[in-house]
């Protein structure tokens, strides 16, 4: 089991590489931008990327995407069908916030609620959380207690929901009923910013009741 993340654009958005230590094949999540960047972390280590992962549709999580799947002949996967509203506006977003010219496009596969993705031999559940979009999921690798938690939980904040059709209520939803009954040990690896765990969140984030 490995991964790493690093970020990427002016957004300082996490990108995570995850790969199974068996085959060596991985999966790149949420390639916001600075392409160049993630193929070289890939390149330097010796990964073999099997498909791209989107947790939800904002510009800064999804820029690099058309580039990073035609580069390795991969397929795109997620986010949730509900997020499509935003990856057919990406021309528009990236005009707005002065980003490199980046292309709508649809995935080759929407992902819900208890879907399972495989890389090599690792296996990443899908835990469909919205508030921050509507088609925010979030992926949760049981065995080995990661959760790549996209822009519903940061360490001490919570997503923002004054996008277009984000909705607070449903974000704080999602966190108590999806992600509070994780175990306290497992890491969070959030869209921006540091890692923390569900412990130290249930424990201490002011955001959430």
């Amino acid at each position: 089991m490995g991964y790493t993340t690093f970020p990427v654009t002016s957004f300082e958005q996490n990108c995570s590489l995850v790969w199974c230590d068996a085959t060596m094949e991985a999966a790149v999540i949420d390639p916001g931008g600075d392409e160049q960047q993630i193929i070289e972390a890939i390149s330097r280590h010796h990964l073999k990327p099997v498909k791209v992962i989107l947790t939800h549709g904002h510009l800064d999580h999804v820029g690099g995407t058309a580039m990073i799947a035609e580069h390795f002949g991969i397929p795109v996967i997620g986010p949730h069908r509900d997020d499509a509203f935003l990856l057919q506006g990406l021309e528009q977003q990236a005009q707005m916030f002065a980003f490199p010219k980046t292309r709508d496009f649809t995935p080759d596969q929407w992902l819900q609620q208890g879907d399972e993705i495989t890389v090599g031999e690792r296996t990443l559940g899908v835990l469909h959380c919205p508030g921050h979009t509507p088609g925010h999921i979030v992926l949760f690798d049981k065995e080995h207690k990661l959760l790549f938690a996209g822009d519903v939980l940061f360490r001490g904040s919570i997503g923002r929901t004054d996008f277009p059709r984000g909705n607070h209520q449903q974000l704080i939803d999602s966190i108590q009923q999806r992600l509070w009954p994780l175990p306290d040990d497992v890491t969070v690896i959030p869209g921006h910013g540091p890692e923390t765990t569900i412990g130290i969140e249930r424990a201490t984030n002011p955001f959430v009741p």
